[in-house]
């Protein structure tokens, strides 16, 4: 919003990973405020249910942002862009003694380079104005457990941010970096690590309870329409970061 006036409707934001959880919360508050939404996943009927609950100005394609060509081809079938978030990545997290390099490299190979590509392919359709959310988090000022190349993934991302901000301005490039979060993706690993984790989370952080995904999309927004920040990371974390 700038003053009064609702700068987000008929705005087309780009939303990979925006299936589910983070992703799919932000989608439900830029639909809400009137914006077209481009839903990207690599799973063709959990994007179709998300659209289809949406609703509104909302499409989707499929697309895996491990692949050059699956990016590029997803960027055709989009005439512009006004913003974009990737929350989509998968990866192994772990000491340096149990962690094979292959296994290390996955956050880098698949959250940093991901991101990497999406913002490369878009390029030539980033509007002047057009704002970029990375996805960071904040172990990587905070490590909660032993996970050297998790934690230095996620600070790559963060100064990925503050280049792209550099290089592209006036395009707003920022990441966010969300503590430990109640919600999708915690819910697809084991009940007792994800109790274990929450615990943890909890003695740790100063509110004393993990996140939820439409407090995170809150942040999100905000830095998608803000028309006067960039280069910088947002920690809503609970007061577990401290930044």
């Amino acid at each position: 919003m700038l003053d009064g006036v609702n700068t987000t409707a008929n705005r087309t934001y780009v939303l990979i990973g925006g299936g589910t959880g983070i992703g799919y919360a932000v989608a439900e508050k830029l639909i809400g405020l009137g914006a077209r939404v481009v839903l990207g996943g690599r799973t063709s009927t959990t994007l179709e249910q998300a659209a289809s609950r949406l609703g509104g100005h909302t499409r989707w394609a499929t697309v895996d942002t491990s692949e050059d060509e699956s990016v590029q081809q997803f960027f055709r079938s989009v005439d512009t862009v006004d913003g974009i978030f990737t929350t989509a990545a998968g990866y192994r997290t772990g000491s340096m003694r149990e962690l094979s390099i292959t296994d290390a490299s996955t956050p880098f190979e698949s959250k940093f380079w991901g991101q990497y590509r999406v913002v490369k392919a878009a390029l030539e359709l980033l509007t002047a104005d057009a704002s970029i959310v990375l996805m960071s988090g904040a172990a990587s000022v905070r490590p909660p457990a032993p996970a050297p190349a998790y934690v230095a993934a996620n600070a790559a991302v963060e100064g990925l941010a503050r280049g792209l901000a550099v290089e592209l301005a006036p395009i707003r490039v920022n990441a966010i970096a969300p503590g430990t979060i109640d919600g999708h993706l915690w819910l697809q690993r084991e009940e007792s690590i994800r109790t274990a984790a929450f615990e943890q989370y909890s003695r740790d952080a100063l509110l004393r309870r993990p996140g939820h995904e439409h407090e995170i999309a809150d942040s999100v927004v905000y830095l998608l329409t803000s028309t006067y920040t960039t280069g910088s990371t947002l920690y809503p974390d609970g007061g577990y970061a401290l930044r």
